[in-house]
């Protein structure tokens, strides 16, 4: 398994925007074969904030979310609504070991 967290800064203006295109994007990602999970979350305190948990089968399969149609017209329709770039980080599971996702 290999998880990445995508740290997205979002314009205030622009929350409601993003968080429709990126779960059309989610909705679409998790129906990848690579892909065992795809969560977007919220920060509490600061709405501008999300993060997308991306939970994948192989090492491979980033570079081959990134290569679908979804993808591609997520990251078009939101690079104007960004207040600053996405960062990211990689994990690799500890427990459970086996997650079976």
């Amino acid at each position: 398994m290999l998880i990445v967290h995508v740290h997205v800064h979002v314009k205030p203006e622009a929350v409601e925007q993003f968080k429709q295109a990126t779960i059309e994007n989610a909705a679409n990602s998790v129906k990848e074969p690579g892909i065992a999970r795809f969560d977007v979350i919220q920060q509490s305190d600061d709405p501008t904030r999300f993060v997308l948990v991306e939970v994948y089968r192989s090492a491979e399969a980033p570079a081959r979310h990134k290569e679908t149609a979804h993808y591609q017209a997520w990251a078009d329709k939101v690079a104007d609504l960004l207040a600053e770039p996405r960062s990211r980080a990689s994990y690799g599971n500890v427990f459970p070991a086996d997650a079976g996702w």
